[in-house]
């Protein structure tokens, strides 16, 4: 973790989570700062990885991927060549929007956004020709009640 985030840090990535295009000069006036000490902060951000990349948000619904599923995933395979193999399968296909080791008796969960049940059924039939399953169960999420990709800045841990 970068070390030596102080309150102007955590105000610019709080500001930057909710729209990174919004102009310096905004950022500067909301944080109660000049243009050029936020651009240093943002660049020193960058660099120190705390920033990992600026994209846009797109709604999948405006664009006919309205299915949400969420896949569970037990395997009874648990070597490193059969990981690899399972981290490419999941890695080449870009309806998996995340995916997650667990503890516990599932052992991946993915999250995969397509157009509808067949999408999904087209998605999982190739999955498992590429790489061997114990079992799969698949929730489609009925609604999405809450969704962010803002980290609780509020949160951090901060030193003294």
């Amino acid at each position: 973790m970068f070390k030596s985030l102080d309150d102007l840090d955590l105000s610019i990535l709080k500001l930057l989570q909710t729209d990174a295009g919004q102009s310096l000069e905004s950022l500067a006036k909301q944080v109660g700062s000049s243009k050029t000490p936020v651009w240093t902060r943002i660049r020193k951000l960058i660099d120190s990885r705390v920033i990992k990349q600026q994209t846009v948000i797109l709604d999948p619904e405006a664009l006919s991927l309205e299915a949400c599923f969420f896949v569970l995933i037990r395997t009874s395979e648990h070597e490193e060549a059969w990981q690899t193999s399972f981290l490419n399968a999941v890695n080449k296909r870009p309806e998996v929007m995340e995916a997650h080791r667990l503890a516990g008796e599932i052992d991946y969960i993915l999250k995969v956004r397509v157009a509808n049940a067949r999408a999904y059924d087209n998605f999982y039939q190739s999955l498992i020709r590429d790489v061997k399953v114990f079992n799969v169960t698949a929730l489609l999420s009925m609604e999405e009640i809450k969704y962010s990709t803002e980290l609780p800045i509020d949160a951090i841990p901060r030193e003294g």
